[in-house]
């Protein structure tokens, strides 16, 4: 299935929430590298993701519109993991308590919660695919300390 709209905008990365605090995120760390990231998405990575996600995203229109209101993309976070050498992210997603709490007036089944958040996680790691395949290039950063022993061979 394809979905033909238009590319939300990327979500600011300013965020102060500690990575680490992510219950659906492992990341040991502290430098986050998150304005370096935010330019990336605004330089074409973003784009980049969201066309490659919306050619073959099981996300319908209706379900599209939804996480547009709900102003889902914004919500995204992605940042550096050191320790992993990767970009982690955290997709937004539709609580459990949708039904109870009127999340959305057009959200009417476990079957649009769970394809939107399916679709939410999906993209995310989209996102962290581009971003590692075609604009992050942090590996030739590494630079030995001044004080290793010098071995002669």
């Amino acid at each position: 299935m394809s979905l033909d709209v238009d590319a939300p905008s990327p979500p600011s990365l300013s965020t102060k929430v500690d990575a680490s605090q992510y219950e659906d995120a492992d990341v040991q760390g502290d430098d986050y590298r998150r304005d370096e990231l935010e330019e990336y998405l605004e330089d074409g990575a973003w784009a980049d993701a969201f066309d490659e996600w919306a050619a073959h995203t099981d996300l319908g229109e209706d379900e599209f519109a939804i996480t547009r209101d709900l102003d889902m993309f914004e919500e995204y976070d992605f940042f550096w993991d050191s320790f992993a050498d990767r970009v982690g992210y955290h997709a937004p997603g539709i609580p459990e308590d949708w039904k109870a709490s009127e999340y959305h007036p057009d959200i009417d089944s476990w079957n649009t919660v769970s394809g939107i958040n399916a679709a939410m996680t999906e993209f995310g790691q989209i996102v962290c695919d581009v971003l590692e395949d075609n604009y992050i290039d942090w590996e030739g950063e590494y630079e030995a300390p001044d004080d290793l022993p010098d071995f002669e061979t």
